[in-house]
């Protein structure tokens, strides 16, 4: 009989692309993960993994193990769900994976809601803003609190279940004493010096497209994912930054921000989870209180 351990460690193989990364994510040494693959190789009588450069990848029967894998795991998180709802109760844990512009207005107000309707949930929260969803795919959060940008192709991988949480637009901030109390268009940023994340973010390549539809090549002069030091260029009238709203607090002294009138660049604030049939109390009930903390910072209005 296959060992569904074995069959995860494939999967998690597979989606780092090594045995070290696998082993790494899964707190296990790379001799411990070769040995328990050498193992399923066995068991299967075939070659499961391949040399590909640096990395491995999936042999076509590796490949066809997988996917009926994959059914195991769904099939597995169907029955636990069940179960859940059999019980009636909220669960002891649970992993949320949030970006950092969500911690303050959304995350933490969420989590404290939690803590107070749910005491006996503990939430562990990974602040990241990269690959969440194939995190939320291999099993290793249980929520994700991740975004979309509306002009740029949905990428949501099957098998996740997403629930529209905010729509949250970018925001021009600018030094407040150097600030037009209007709002601008895109097009006029094209003369700002800016300060913008690096566009092998998501962030990053929503507003370098979003630019490029408006015409121009935006002039970058700081280049941060760090929204923090962004605000701090903007506030020393050093550059101008385009923020999402939800991640600015409305008492930050010195600086202004405006919306863009024409080509707005807006987020969609999403939850998503692994889709089952029967839904999980405890996803359902971190899920709700989001929603609240979003709908409630929504109110809230910049400065």
């Amino acid at each position: 009989m296959l060992d569904i351990r074995r069959l995860h460690m494939l999967k998690t193989v597979a989606a780092r692309g090594s045995i070290a990364a696998a082993a790494q994510s899964l707190a296990l040494s790379a001799g411990a993960v070769s040995q328990q693959l050498s193992a399923l190789r066995h068991d299967v009588g075939v070659d499961l993994l391949r040399p590909d450069g640096r990395t491995v990848a999936l042999t076509e029967a590796g490949q066809v193990l997988l996917e009926h894998a994959d059914r195991i795991f769904a099939a597995v998180e169907e029955a636990e769900c069940a179960i859940a709802v059999a019980k009636g109760t909220v669960g002891a844990t649970a992993t949320l994976a949030a970006l950092p512009s969500t911690v303050a207005r959304i995350v933490a107000p969420a989590l404290t809601a939690l803590g107070s309707h749910h005491p006996q949930l503990t939430v562990t929260c990974l602040v990241t803003d990269q690959a969440q969803l194939r995190e939320l795919a291999l099993g290793t959060v249980d929520v994700v609190l991740g975004q979309r940008y509306h002009h740029l192709p949905d990428a949501t991988p099957q098998g996740i279940e997403v629930s529209p949480l905010l729509d949250d637009p970018l925001l021009v901030v600018t030094a407040a004493d150097h600030a037009v109390e209007r709002p601008f268009a895109l097009r006029e940023l094209a003369t700002h010096s800016l300060a913008l994340p690096p566009v092998t973010t998501e962030c990053g390549q929503a507003i370098l497209q979003a630019c490029h539809q408006a015409g121009f090549t935006p002039t970058t002069r700081y280049i941060t994912a760090d929204i923090a030091a962004q605000l701090t260029l903007a506030r020393a009238g050093l550059a101008t930054a385009l923020v999402p709203r939800t991640a600015i607090d409305p008492t930050t002294p010195g600086i202004r921000t405006a919306p863009i009138e024409n080509h707005p660049i807006q987020r969609l604030l999403f939850a998503a989870t692994r889709h089952t049939q029967t839904a999980n109390p405890t996803t359902t009930a971190v899920i709700a209180a989001l929603r609240t903390a979003a709908r409630q910072g929504r109110t809230t209005p910049p400065a």
